[in-house]
């Protein structure tokens, strides 16, 4: 049974929606299984550029059928504006399904992810403000609302009361701000099931089907290694798990159905939001490499933190993804350099290692560098690793051997085709 997953490796923003709509030409199903907008995926083609925050990053495949699994935090509005913006620049409607199991991001999620962060104040998490971990607290609470909930408006009202009875008394009380009524919020969720209840089904059966006929499932991770709520940086992680692992879980697929796991990293390091970043560049340096990478967060328009590649946190994310391959993207991004820095090991209480450690001791940690020769020069038109000059051939190399994975793709666009197999 054919699956293969896509997933990053670090922080996010690695271009996995990139090589999610490579491999999608030869997949059946691509399918979300985790996350909500709160990152986003942008692809570039013959359409112009996208960001997907909702979406499957194979919608501009024809042939694929996009799976939002019960994993994901579906945000409704999300999912209706991008498939408006797909049509207006005149991509073919996409085959979407949506798990009547998914659970769905209400109103009150983005009011709760705001105010937190406005009440911590300088220790806020960077959040993005569209109510991810608020979503992900009810889902363990028991207190969210499924798709399935929005075809019985009986049923919708209890949950939604349920739900809103202890966020009253924090809204009143702790943020100083109106209680919510259910009644308030039911219209607009039953307004949205009509929006959607064409997507809407049995999304397990459905990808089991396709298992069973020998179809190939891909499935689509959001954010990184990183970000995981259990092995990354925490607590500056994000609520679920983007590891290949819980794909088996979020989209309903059998462990034993994997082919491939797909790791994807930059040629450097980027992150968005508050989080020990070891390898970080400051000042112009940073400035440079954040300009020539166009390195700002698809969702926010933040500027990214950007640095040297961490061969350390890369390693710890391809091991806890179990990666099989790994695809480096935006190796263009570096030609503009005469010498460039691996990080292949840290420093810490005068100690040196090379394993990921815990969030403690990640911000009293130092890089140890290693200098490689640079290539100064435009790479983007390279598609055979020979079209590329011997300095980049051999950065590739290291990170490979750095790494301890197989590097199987190198990006040197965001184009469609502007990819290396090796």
């Amino acid at each position: 049974m054919p699956v293969d997953a896509v997933v990053g490796a670090n922080w996010g923003d690695e271009g996995k929606g990139r090589m999610t709509d490579w491999l999608a030409a030869d997949a059946d199903l691509v399918v979300r299984f985790q996350g909500g907008r709160n990152a986003g995926h942008t692809i570039v083609n013959d359409w112009g550029r996208f960001a997907l925050h909702m979406l499957p990053s194979g919608v501009f495949r024809e042939s694929v059928v996009n799976v939002l699994g019960p994993g994901v935090a579906l945000d409704i509005d999300a999912v209706c504006t991008e498939l408006v913006q797909l049509a207006s620049a005149g991509v073919p409607t996409p085959t979407l399904r949506i798990s009547d199991r998914a659970q769905v991001v209400l109103p009150v999620h983005a009011l709760f992810d705001e105010c937190e962060e406005q009440r911590l104040g300088d220790a806020q998490f960077g959040s993005t403000r569209v109510g991810i971990a608020p979503f992900y607290a009810d889902k363990a609470l028991k207190l969210g609302v499924q798709v399935a909930d929005l075809r019985d408006p009986e049923r919708l009202r209890l949950r939604l009361e349920a739900n809103l009875t202890s966020k009253n008394v924090l809204l009143r009380h702790l943020y100083g701000r109106p209680e919510i009524r259910a009644a308030e919020l039911v219209p607009r969720l039953l307004d949205q099931v009509d929006r959607i209840a064409p997507f809407v089904c049995d999304t397990t059966t459905l990808i089991h089907d396709a298992l069973a006929k020998g179809q190939r499932v891909l499935l689509e991770g959001q954010l990184g290694s990183l970000r995981d709520v259990d092995h990354g940086v925490y607590p500056f992680s994000t609520s679920s798990s983007p590891l290949a692992g819980n794909g088996c879980v979020g989209a309903g697929v059998p462990p034993t159905a994997f082919d491939r796991i797909v790791a994807v990293a930059k040629a450097y390091s980027s992150c968005v939001g508050a989080t020990p970043f070891v390898t970080e560049l400051l000042g112009d340096e940073g400035d440079r490499l954040r300009t020539l990478g166009n390195e700002f967060g698809a969702t926010t328009g933040r500027p990214r933190r950007v640095g040297w590649f961490d061969a350390v946190a890369t390693r710890y994310g391809c091991r806890v993804q179990g990666a099989t391959a790994v695809a480096v993207t935006l190796l263009d991004v570096l030609g503009a350099w005469d010498e460039l820095e691996v990080c292949t090991a840290y420093d810490i209480d005068g100690e040196r290692t090379t394993n990921f450690p815990t969030c403690g001791p990640l911000e009293r940690a130092r890089p140890r560098y290693e200098t490689l020769p640079g290539w100064r020069s435009d790479v983007s038109g390279a598609r055979r690793m020979d079209d590329l000059p011997d300095a980049a051939r051999r950065y590739v190399d290291r990170l490979e051997e750095l790494i301890e994975v197989p590097v199987r793709w190198v990006s040197v666009g965001p184009e469609r085709d502007a990819l290396i197999e090796r």
